[in-house]
């Protein structure tokens, strides 16, 4: 039998197993894949926990991951877009951390033949949630933009895409991961104390959007640099989106395998990267969680459920 991660109570990472499950069959419309990779991402750490039960509850035992990338092994139907062999990838709500999902049709994409399987298991969460931020604020040629938590799996992904539309950009980080950041032509700033202050000096003329994946009081920091609510956009702050009024697009504005195979062949092109900073076995899913937990690191967190 197949395994996929389950939980059957809300609580911290201990409560994740991988266990054997039913093989899923696809009904006309969807297809079956196998599973190569499948990315982590903070939010599933809430629904996981329980913090969002009134919004999303979880229907035990509760499947975990979203976002993947496999092989297509069985289509159900007729008339699909896809066929046995294809490389895709795709978003499949509290299914993807496992060894084989059943999914729409219209919920994958293809996948280039260059992209790597834990890149492309990004795209479609970390990379759409970029790209509707971005798309949020709508940057422009020779302005400033400000990204905080740059280093981040959606944040590094965000950053780029600001860059390619001709903005300036500025992105917030631990100066362990200065580097990194300057590597893909963004400015590094260090965020804590005195970050107003050091953005005011490196835009003497103002910043025009601000992207914030990281939360923490940067929507307000922000309102005080005099950054339009609707040129901001937070996937992090609620409190700051119902005080101020901006933007808090995130994967479901850009839930479209459109979107997914642009991002997609924008990395397969190295115009963007993708950066994946562990990888972990399936079996080690909570190891996972614990250090996304952590907010620290560069990249994404991605499972390698087949070697």
């Amino acid at each position: 039998m197949p395994k996929a991660v389950r939980f059957s109570t809300y609580g911290g990472p201990d409560v994740l197993q991988v266990v054997d499950v039913p093989m899923p069959v696809p009904a006309d419309g969807e297809v079956l894949v196998q599973v190569m990779a499948a990315a982590l991402n903070p939010g599933e750490i809430g629904i996981r926990e329980g913090v969002f039960a009134q919004i999303w509850p979880a229907h035990f035992p509760e499947g975990q991951g979203n976002d993947f990338s496999g092989h297509v092994v069985e289509v159900g139907g007729t008339g699909s877009a896809f066929a046995v062999g294809d490389e895709v990838l795709g978003f499949s709500p509290r299914a993807a951390q496992a060894e084989y999902v059943v999914v729409s049709s219209g919920a994958l994409a293809h996948k280039p033949a260059t992209l790597s399987w834990e890149a492309a298991a990004s795209v479609a969460g970390a990379g759409a949630t970029a790209w509707a931020s971005v798309a949020a604020v709508k940057p422009q040629p020779g302005e400033t933009v400000v990204v905080s938590g740059a280093a981040g799996g959606v944040g590094i992904i965000a950053a780029q895409l600001a860059r390619l539309s001709g903005a300036t950009v500025i992105g917030t980080a631990s100066s362990a991961n200065a580097a990194a950041l300057e590597d893909r032509g963004i400015i590094p700033v260090q965020y804590g104390q005195g970050l107003r202050a050091e953005l005011e000096r490196m835009a003497p003329h103002g910043v025009d959007a601000f992207i914030d994946t990281f939360g923490r009081g940067n929507v307000a920091l922000a309102i005080a640099l005099g950054v339009p609510p609707n040129r901001i956009n937070t996937t992090a702050d609620g409190a700051g989106v119902q005080r101020y009024g901006v933007h808090s697009d995130a994967q479901e504005q850009a839930d479209s395998p459109a979107i997914w195979g642009e991002l997609a062949e924008l990395a397969a092109s190295g115009a963007l990267d993708i950066p994946v900073g562990a990888v972990y076995p399936l079996e080690r899913v909570a190891d996972a969680y614990r250090e996304v937990a952590t907010r620290h690191g560069f990249g994404k967190r991605v499972l390698r459920i087949r070697p």
